[in-house]
């Protein structure tokens, strides 16, 4: 058995994210962990923000993360798994620019939320990270707007972007652990100290 596979698919299909799952546990026979992270969005201000705006961001991000869980369930209940979903502080904040994406994050936010409580008793932890990292897609970003990325940076209490693998990974590996078993519900905040939640 390989320790890893890639799988081509379409995230934003629920068949297709049916034969994923069924790839899945035909290659390794459980689910232990499930990670939803994708999403694709365009950034517009709000009165400009497209139904197809709307749409792209809600079918790659919300809806890919609530087919995935959907259809994890039973197999993360025989094993008593763990859901680590993706927010961000674009939805926390209410960030300019960011509608169909802040809107997306938060509706992923509400629906963990849920889920936490309904599968509490199942013995399935829910919980979510919402990050800052120095992703490609951000250092590109950087390089072409270095006043702004260095605005970005000056407001964070750390005053650092996070590393998606020493930073941001290690909580993903924290909250797939059994060291999280009595966590289910919570966003963390690996972001620096740029938001606070109270």
């Amino acid at each position: 058995m390989s320790d890893s596979m890639f799988i081509n698919g379409d995230i934003s299909n629920k068949a297709s994210i049916k034969d994923i799952v069924g790839d899945v546990i035909k290659t390794y026979g459980k689910i232990d962990i499930l990670v939803n992270n994708a999403h694709v969005s365009k950034q517009a201000p709000l009165v400009d923000t497209t139904d197809e705006m709307m749409a792209l961001s809600f079918n790659t991000g919300f809806y890919s993360t609530y087919y995935f869980m959907q259809e994890c369930y039973p197999h993360l209940k025989a094993t008593r798994g763990k859901v680590i979903n993706f927010a961000s502080g674009a939805g926390l904040s209410g960030m300019v620019t960011q509608a169909s994406y802040a809107a997306a994050k938060e509706a992923i936010r509400g629906l963990s939320r849920v889920a936490a409580n309904e599968w509490g008793p199942d013995g399935i932890n829910v919980n979510l990270i919402s990050p800052i990292a120095l992703t490609p897609g951000v250092e590109q970003w950087s390089k072409a707007f270095p006043e702004e990325y260095q605005g970005m940076i000056d407001k964070i209490p750390l005053n650092k972007m996070g590393d998606p693998e020493q930073d941001i990974g290690r909580v993903a590996v924290f909250l797939a652990s059994s060291d999280s078993d009595y966590m289910t519900g919570q966003t963390l905040m690996v972001d620096g100290g740029s938001i606070m939640l109270r």
